[in-house]
């Protein structure tokens, strides 16, 4: 399985095709297992949940169930600093979560809490 910074990054926006979009998301998880879906905004995280729901519905004819592991990025577009939710989708079977990996959540900040 590839490391996470071998995984493709697809970047889908709000006029972007879910049927096109499924279809490169198969394809990616086909190949290496998982993918790498960026968004910035409400349309194109719309576009973006539709075709992951196309795509497992085009991976489970071959038998492959995936999962999706939402995550925030800072990004910069045009010279200012946006805020992009990533998706990792991944096959269910052969997930791979490691310390460096996006879709990992970060650990909690520490607790000053006694118990």
């Amino acid at each position: 399985m590839p490391a996470a910074a071998e995984v493709e990054t697809l970047k889908v926006s709000t006029k972007s095709n879910p049927n096109s979009v499924a279809g490169a998301m198969a394809g990616a998880i086909r190949s290496s297992g998982a993918v790498l879906v960026q968004v910035v905004g409400a349309g194109a995280l719309n576009q973006a949940t539709k075709a992951s729901v196309i795509a497992r519905g085009i991976l489970a004819t071959s038998g492959l169930d995936i999962i999706v592991t939402p995550s925030f990025a800072d990004i910069e577009i045009d010279g200012e600093a946006r805020t992009a939710l990533r998706l990792r989708l991944e096959d269910r079977e052969h997930r791979t979560v490691g310390p460096d990996d996006p879709g990992r959540p970060a650990p909690p900040p520490p607790s000053d809490a006694p118990w």
